[in-house]
């Protein structure tokens, strides 16, 4: 019997996040996820870019702060301070660790939607039509760009889950990896004991009953630089995203056989999920 094993959200997108034993799941993904983003000031308002590690030159120093939410969200910044939403010595603090003029929001349309990818080096990583296309901007790193669902922070999918076989079947084939589910920042962790390696795959299309949500799973998640980063007390290791690459490459949408662990879920019928919840899969 599938169960859930870990639930986290992310207030700040591309922050850490915080570990829950429930949570309540609205139309628009888990209550209270993705609900701000640190933004970059220069330019007029609506058009600068939306904070994401996907761009670890620019945006990696907001892996070491942690964003938690409970009447406000508050951010852990490096060195302890912790400060809320709205507090100008948020925003004074995160350009000094990001070396330029940023800000965060809990408004999407504050924002330019613009999101900056780093192009990865191994197979998969990027479509190759996406490939054709990168620049090097100031950093000296070579991007492609992108934008965030349209009124949201998120990449795409409003709900991310990963299972234990799936990061188990990676862990067996780079034993010197630690696969922890962190690195790839899912809201739901299932853990299917006896499955095989990427059990979610044969899932694509079906519903999953969580709790008293009902969720679609529709694509699955291709993945960016972030689970090779430090992170969370983990080390940077490229050899994630490389074990990744080559053994598991699916086809995703007709942007080609893309490097993916997990799935992106739909919600159709909120409810509560909960640490220990049973998952039924229903064709």
């Amino acid at each position: 019997m599938a169960t859930v094993r870990a639930v986290y959200r992310y207030p700040v997108k591309s922050m850490l996040g915080e570990s829950l034993t429930g949570v309540a799941v609205t139309a628009r993904g888990l209550y209270g996820d993705r609900v701000a983003a640190v933004l970059d000031a220069s330019g007029a308002v609506g058009s600068g870019a939306v904070g994401s590690a996907k761009h670890p030159r620019k945006w990696g120093p907001l892996l070491t702060c942690r964003a938690t939410l409970s009447d406000v969200v508050t951010v852990a910044l490096p060195d302890g301070t912790e400060l809320t939403l709205g507090d100008p010595e948020l925003n004074a603090r995160l350009s000094k660790l990001l070396g330029r003029e940023v800000f965060v929001s809990d408004d999407p349309a504050r924002g330019g939607g613009a999101l900056e990818r780093a192009v990865p080096e191994y197979e998969g990583g990027l479509p190759d039509v996406l490939r054709d296309t990168a620049r090097t901007d100031a950093t000296g790193a070579a991007i492609t760009s992108g934008r965030v669902a349209p009124g949201t922070f998120f990449d795409y999918g409003r709900v991310h889950l990963v299972t234990t076989a799936s990061l188990a079947r990676l862990q067996s084939a780079y034993p010197a990896g630690d696969f922890d589910a962190r690195r790839f920042r899912p809201n739901l962790v299932v853990d299917t004991p006896g499955a095989p390696g990427f059990p979610e795959d044969g899932w694509l299309g079906g519903q999953l009953r969580v709790g008293d949500a009902l969720f679609r799973v529709t694509v699955p998640t291709p993945r960016c630089v972030v689970p090779t980063l430090a992170q969370a007390g983990l080390p940077a290791d490229p050899g994630v995203m490389r074990t990744v690459a080559r053994e598991h490459r699916v086809p995703v949408f007709d942007l080609g056989r893309l490097s993916c662990v997990g799935v992106y879920l739909d919600v159709l019928e909120p409810g509560t999920v909960r640490r220990g919840d049973e998952v039924h899969l229903s064709p």
